[in-house]
């Protein structure tokens, strides 16, 4: 597979799954939304938890592209690895401005320092995407791909066996072990006492707040992104585009199968990224990677994909643009509400109905995004972290 080939199919899967994220991200209303474009409650799995995995798979796969090329231009392996620290110190501290980029003018004593700064959500999306980017770029760095392949199965065993075997007690001094529920494993104990319940997403949970994207359940995220190492590892190989094809999408259906395996003896959960939640998810963006790589590589079909390949060569600015677009939508009052409430309650909703006013929303909030990104594009401008 030549670079430039490389490039258009990475960039479109990058893509789909930033403008996926960015659609599910902002409903008219989230009491009006079709149910694959939500979460599941807890165990299971909807389309919707397949998106943040498959970005992070193309981390790795971009990962195993950049990172040698750097060394094979005569850049140390050290070098390499502070500019991979620095990239993701660069996406800790965008994550940490769109923690704070809110304020609620709609109530007069609002204090911003208190519930913006000094309860700031710790973790999130790109918090979660740079720790998992300095970890992978320091395996690839030093391992090689036996190496990678051993990470991944240690990672993914080490993560299980602590939140299978390790005990912990709440307030009260009740012991649990082995528990995979809601506010209610290792995971959580860890994040309510290291982070603190005001600085989780579920801060209230009981007995102990969390995080999706928690400290733990980082390692199993981890795996998800040497799985993409992995992959792309084998994407330089000699082998042809068909071929690629063929065996990305044998192993990524392996891959579902020995998911659902494990399902009966770890549940599957994408707030925990538990191990099964690790396969299903590696597996799908595997068959996704496998159709790409047949309709772009083997059959030559790409322009169909170009507004994929302009979200994807900068996504994390198409996120950043939605991300702030988002907060201004509620912080902007109109008639006694939201900007994103009236646009919601008084153009989309009346038009096109509660549930399809809210999907019309969506679409708008993701294209008025997009316009500016393939602006950029056509500018020749990439933001690279």
């Amino acid at each position: 597979m030549n670079t430039q080939s490389r490039i258009a199919a990475v960039d479109a899967l990058r893509g789909l799954a930033i403008a996926a994220m960015i659609l599910v991200n902002n409903p008219g209303s989230w009491s009006h939304v079709y149910a694959p474009m939500l979460h599941a409650k807890w165990h299971g799995m909807t389309p919707t938890d397949l998106i943040f995995p498959l970005f992070i798979f193309i981390v790795g796969i971009a990962a195993a592209y950049s990172l040698p090329r750097q060394l094979a231009k005569g850049v140390s392996r050290r070098q390499v690895m502070r500019q991979a620290l620095v990239r993701a110190a660069k996406l800790l501290l965008l994550g940490g401005f769109l923690a704070v980029f809110y304020y609620n003018f709609a109530q007069p004593d609002y204090d911003w320092w208190q519930s913006r700064v000094l309860e700031i959500r710790l973790p999130g999306v790109l918090q979660r995407i740079g720790v998992v980017f300095a970890l992978t770029a320091a395996l690839l760095l030093w391992l090689g791909r036996r190496g990678i392949a051993a990470a991944f199965v240690i990672t993914l065993a080490t993560y299980w066996l602590l939140m299978a075997l390790v005990p912990y007690a709440d307030a009260s001094g009740t012991t649990y072990v082995g528990q995979w529920q809601f506010g209610n494993s290792l995971s959580a104990w860890l994040d309510h006492h290291i982070l603190g319940p005001a600085h989780l997403y579920y801060a209230d949970a009981k007995p102990f707040s969390f995080d999706p994207e928690g400290i733990l359940s980082t390692l199993p995220a981890l795996s998800t992104s040497l799985s993409g190492v992995l992959t792309g590892m084998y994407l330089q190989s000699t082998d042809s585009h068909a071929r690629k094809a063929l065996m990305t999408m044998v192993c990524g259906v392996a891959c579902i199968a020995l998911g659902y395996a494990l399902s009966p003896l770890v549940p599957v959960n994408k707030a925990l990224w538990t191990p099964s939640y690790v396969f299903l998810s590696s597996g799908w963006s595997l068959v996704a990677l496998s159709v790409l790589l047949y309709v772009m590589d083997v059959r030559r079909w790409q322009g169909w994909a170009t507004p994929l390949i302009v979200c994807g060569a900068n996504s994390i600015a198409f996120y950043m643009l939605a991300g702030i677009l988002a907060r201004c939508l509620m912080m902007v009052r109109v008639e006694n509400t939201s900007l994103h409430g009236y646009l919601y309650n008084d153009w989309f909703a009346p038009v096109f109905g509660p549930l399809n006013g809210s999907l019309a929303f969506a679409v708008c909030f993701l294209v008025v995004c997009y316009l500016p990104v393939a602006w950029m594009y056509r500018k020749r401008i990439f933001w690279k972290v």
